[in-house]
């Protein structure tokens, strides 16, 4: 019996001091990971929402990049972290969507070790090459390919460019060499270079980089042209039938993580997000930012689950 008291005891403790918690919450910086290195669009983006945060719940937000196996280091650091709202990740379809189909093994479960906050937007992606290349549109560089087998090649520096580039090559009928990167910035300098022909990559990386002429941007991976750039095709429309590749971002903090505090992370992001000085910033690097509910992007990602694994199987990948 006295046992059990203290169980009851301890229960009620915890039951209570929940919202105790949350009414202090956050008396500490809080710590956003970036699921890729310093450069690429989950870094920037933290960076644009870090400030105005940070302003809001009156702490300091910090930025931490975590690179490594397509976000998967980022997303094991973040399951094992204090679930009491001070780490939260930057989470993208790399580390809960496509990892688990990509690695033969990841040590979390997508939808049970993570708390769900909100979503941030999504990413348009766009097939770009060495401007040495005597191509110009996606058909020049399909027959150019298909007369020169093996010869090409494309980069990757996330699961949306592994996945979007061999489903590019799988469905075009091409002979094209995978050469894999930690983060996207690192994969364009070497199309820029011409170490490597090609890659399918975020806005965010790509503007500068087509806007200064260093690469040639092709077509775009969504079914619907982007306002960004409304004179690049869509592959679907260059020819890659039904072709279409989207990414997603959203924060997630680690599971068990008291709702209370996810309920008030929820109401300061979305006011940040959503803001028309924010989505001003999202629109100028190429992200189309918008936030959710909690529920809203739990259900997100266990549809991108299923998206995701079909993708991968379509295009014959094999887990690494």
């Amino acid at each position: 019996m006295k046992k059990l008291h203290c169980i009851v005891v301890a229960a009620a403790a915890v039951l209570f001091s929940a919202p105790l918690f949350a009414d202090d919450f956050p008396s500490r910086p809080i710590t956003f990971v970036a699921v890729f290195g310093p450069g690429s669009a989950s870094d920037t983006l933290c960076r644009i929402i870090a400030d105005p945060l940070g302003a809001a719940l009156k702490q300091p937000v910090i930025v931490e990049d975590r690179p490594g196996a397509d976000g998967a280091v980022a997303a094991q650091y973040v399951q094992h972290a204090n679930p009491d709202g001070y780490t939260l990740m930057l989470a993208t379809n790399s580390p809960l969507s496509a990892d688990p189909f990509l690695l033969r093994q990841v040590s979390y479960d997508p939808v049970k070790d993570f708390a769900p906050v909100t979503r941030v937007g999504s990413f348009t992606l766009m097939l770009v090459v060495n401007p040495s290349l005597p191509v110009h549109s996606v058909k020049e560089l399909v027959d150019y390919a298909k007369a020169n087998p093996g010869k090409l090649s494309f980069a990757s520096g996330n699961t949306a460019g592994i996945v979007g580039g061999k489903t590019f090559a799988h469905w075009a009928g091409l002979e094209l060499l995978h050469v894999p990167y930690k983060s996207s910035p690192q994969a364009i300098e070497d199309v820029i270079a011409g170490r490597v022909s090609m890659m399918i990559v975020d806005f965010t990386v790509a503007m500068p980089h087509v806007a200064a002429g260093q690469v040639r941007a092709l077509a775009m991976t969504r079914l619907k042209r982007s306002a960004l750039f409304p004179d690049l095709p869509t592959l679907d429309e260059a020819g890659i039938e039904g072709f279409e590749l989207d990414a997603w971002a959203g924060f997630v903090a680690p599971a068990r993580t008291p709702p209370a505090v996810i309920t008030k992370l929820n109401a300061a992001l979305r006011q940040v997000i959503d803001d028309p000085a924010t989505r001003a910033k999202f629109r100028n690097v190429g992200f189309e930012g918008f936030s959710s509910t909690p529920d809203e992007l739990g259900d997100y990602i266990k549809l991108q689950l299923g998206k995701w694994q079909k993708m991968v199987q379509d295009a014959g990948i094999q887990p690494e």
